[in-house]
């Protein structure tokens, strides 16, 4: 494991900047306002900003804010606020809110509860978060990921040695809530939201368009969707 850390260390691979592109094929092409909560270094919030209006980015640590704040390009319509994004949320509403290796840092029920209260109707809501091992094939595959991870490190730097990126820097711990456990959580709560596993981290994807459409409307249940268990 020692070894699998310092080759990871000299040929690193961002885990949360993997799912950025995918994340993009999720929002529509033009919104207007954005906010990205647990900005960590800006990299999501700037890919926003290519398409909004608008973005807010919040983060706890006021360290790493400041250098996103310090690195954002000049004419990017980002704005970085130290913030805790239960007690502090930004008040909406937005047309897009995302939110990336953050959620496993908050209150899970509570957090998505204020995303959905402050996404405006037709909006989407797209989260990556970590979800705890539960079975055999769940420990399995965690196992996997390790050597894969670091061919992916290897793979993305084409065999040279590189800096860490700020956006690795950033302090995160384990997951308690198992994949079931966010599946039931979420389902009274974002009725009709698609959740899915993948390989890599044990991430859990969640995605959820027209959030606000109404509660009278029938609210079909969530379920895993297809994809990498």
């Amino acid at each position: 494991m020692r070894a699998l850390e310092r080759f990871n260390a000299a040929y690193p691979w961002d885990h949360n900047a993997h799912f950025h592109r995918w994340i993009l094929r999720q929002l529509p092409r033009r919104f207007d306002r954005a906010l990205d909560v647990g900005s960590g270094s800006g990299d999501l919030a700037w890919l926003l900003a290519g398409r909004a209006d608008a973005v807010q980015a919040v983060d706890s640590d006021p360290v790493i804010t400041a250098q996103a704040q310090k690195l954002t390009p000049s004419g990017l319509l980002v704005t970085f606020t130290v913030a805790d994004a239960i007690a502090e949320f930004p008040a909406g509403p937005y047309d897009v809110i995302t939110c990336v290796a953050t959620i496993h840092h908050l209150p899970f029920t509570q957090a998505i509860t204020r995303f959905r209260r402050h996404l405006a109707p037709g909006g989407t809501l797209v989260i990556v978060g970590l979800s705890r091992a539960q079975t055999s094939l769940d420990h399995l595959l965690g196992v996997v990921a390790i050597p894969a991870n670091a061919a992916m490190g290897w793979l993305k730097n084409k065999g040279r040695r590189s800096q860490r990126p700020v956006s690795m820097t950033a302090s995160t711990r384990s997951a308690d809530m198992t994949f079931d456990d966010i599946v039931r959580e979420a389902r009274d709560v974002l009725p009709g939201a698609r959740l899915r596993r993948w390989l890599f981290w044990s991430y859990t994807l969640a995605r959820m368009e027209s959030a606000l459409s109404g509660p009278w409307l029938p609210r079909p249940s969530v379920g895993a969707g297809e994809g990498a268990p």
